[in-house]
C-alpha cells in the first residue's frame, strides 16, 4: 500500500471509529440543523459585543443575569483577540457564523450559533477552584442559559433543529493534574456533576440533541513536549477522562432513548492531525509563535520572527490555531453529516 494510500485509509477509519457511537433512528440531520447552542471553555468561547472581554459572549459571574435586548443585540465579535485561537474557533467554522472579521448577528446566520462558552472554565468549583473571580462554571453556565437565556430564545428558535455542543474538561484535567487522587474515579464525579447540570438545566428545557467533544491531546502541548519530570496530564488521564466522558453520554442516552447524543474523538483526530501534519498543511507541531498575542502577527508575523501562523498546531502554549480549528470543524461537520 502507497503512502497516500495509508493516509486515505486511516482518515477512513477516523471518521467510521467516531461515528455512530448508539446507532438508533433519529430525526437529527446536520443539514437541517439550524442553530448551535455551545458550552465549555476558552476552546468554544467567542467574544461578544455584551461579553466579558477575551471571556465570554454574554455577562459573567459578577454580573451573571441579562435581558433580552441585551441577549438579542448582542453581536459575535471577530478579530485577532476575539477569541483564544487568534481566529474563528471550531464553533464559528462549523456553522460559518462569526468567521468574517467584524461583527455578527447570529440570527443572520443560516445556522445560528449562540455560544455560552467561559474561558478558563472548569466543570464545577466543587472540585476546582475559579480562575478568576468573574469566571463563569460549566454548571453555572447551564444555570446562566437555563433563567436567562432559554426563555428568550424557545420565542423563535426550533429546538427539533437545534444541536447543544459541549466542549469542557481542559481546564479540569490540567487544573487538577497534581491532586493526589485516584484519577478514574475523580473524573467520573466530574461528569456526574457535568451530566446532573444539562439534565437539569437543558434536557428539561426541551433540548434532545447533544454533541459532545472528548479532549485534545493536552499531554503533547509545547511545555509538556519539554518538561523534563514527564508530562501532565499524560495520555492514560487523557484517556480516562475521555472514558469517563464516554460511559456518561452512554448512561444519558440510555435514559432518555429520544435523544440523539453523540461523542466527537478529538483526541483520536488530533492525534492524527500531529501525527499527519503535511496532510493539513500543517509544518509546525512542536513549537508556537512566542509573539502570538503581539499586534499584526496574524498578517505579519515574520516582524517578530515567526512563519505562518497558519502552518502552526499550537497558537500558544494552551491552545490550538485558528487553522487547527478549521481541520478540526471540518471533520466535526463530516462526522456529524454521517450521522
Amino acid at each position: 500500500m502507497s503512502k497516500s494510500t495509508t493516509i486515505v485509509a486511516l482518515a477512513a477509519i477516523l471518521s467510521i471509529a467516531t461515528a455512530h457511537p448508539w446507532p438508533h433512528k433519529t430525526s437529527f440531520t446536520w443539514a437541517s440543523t439550524r442553530h448551535l447552542i455551545a458550552f465549555g471553555d476558552s476552546y468554544t468561547y467567542v467574544q461578544g459585543t455584551h461579553g466579558h472581554q477575551n471571556f465570554s459572549f454574554i455577562g459573567d459571574a459578577l454580573n451573571p443575569s441579562y435581558t433580552a435586548r441585551e441577549l438579542l443585540s448582542n453581536r459575535i465579535v471577530q478579530n485577532q483577540t476575539s477569541t483564544a485561537e487568534g481566529g474563528p474557533n471550531w464553533v464559528e467554522y462549523l456553522t460559518d457564523c462569526g468567521v468574517q472579521p467584524g461583527l455578527t448577528n447570529p440570527r443572520h446566520c443560516s445556522k445560528q450559533l449562540w455560544d455560552f462558552a467561559f474561558a478558563g472554565a472548569d466543570i464545577s468549583t466543587a472540585f476546582t477552584p475559579l480562575h478568576h473571580n468573574f469566571t463563569v462554571s460549566f454548571v453555572n453556565q447551564t444555570e446562566q442559559f437555563a433563567t436567562y437565556a432559554d426563555p428568550v430564545l424557545s420565542r423563535f428558535i426550533d429546538k427539533s433543529r437545534s444541536l447543544v455542543a459541549v466542549w469542557i474538561g481542559i481546564n479540569d484535567i490540567g487544573d487538577s493534574d497534581d491532586y493526589s487522587v485516584d484519577f478514574p474515579n475523580f473524573y467520573n464525579e466530574l461528569q456526574n456533576t457535568q451530566f446532573q447540570a444539562i439534565e437539569e438545566n437543558i434536557y428539561r428545557k426541551g433540548y434532545k440533541q447533544y454533541l459532545f467533544m472528548n479532549l485534545p491531546p493536552l499531554n503533547r502541548t509545547p511545555p509538556n513536549l519539554i518538561r523534563e519530570a514527564g508530562p501532565l496530564p499524560n495520555a492514560t488521564m487523557v484517556k480516562w477522562f475521555d472514558e469517563a466522558l464516554s460511559r456518561h453520554a452512554t448512561a444519558f442516552h440510555a435514559r432518555h432513548p429520544e435523544t440523539e447524543v453523540m461523542v466527537f474523538d478529538s483526541t483520536t483526530f488530533l492525534n492524527y492531525v500531529l501525527d499527519s501534519p503535511g496532510t493539513f498543511g500543517v509544518k509546525n507541531t512542536t513549537d508556537y509563535c512566542a509573539a502570538y498575542d503581539q499586534p499584526f502577527v496574524d498578517t505579519d508575523p515574520a516582524m517578530y520572527g515567526c512563519q505562518p501562523l497558519e502552518e502552526f498546531f499550537w497558537f500558544n502554549t494552551g491552545h490550538m490555531t485558528s487553522h487547527t480549528h478549521e481541520i478540526l470543524a471540518r471533520e466535526v461537520a463530516k462526522f456529524l453529516d454521517q450521522q
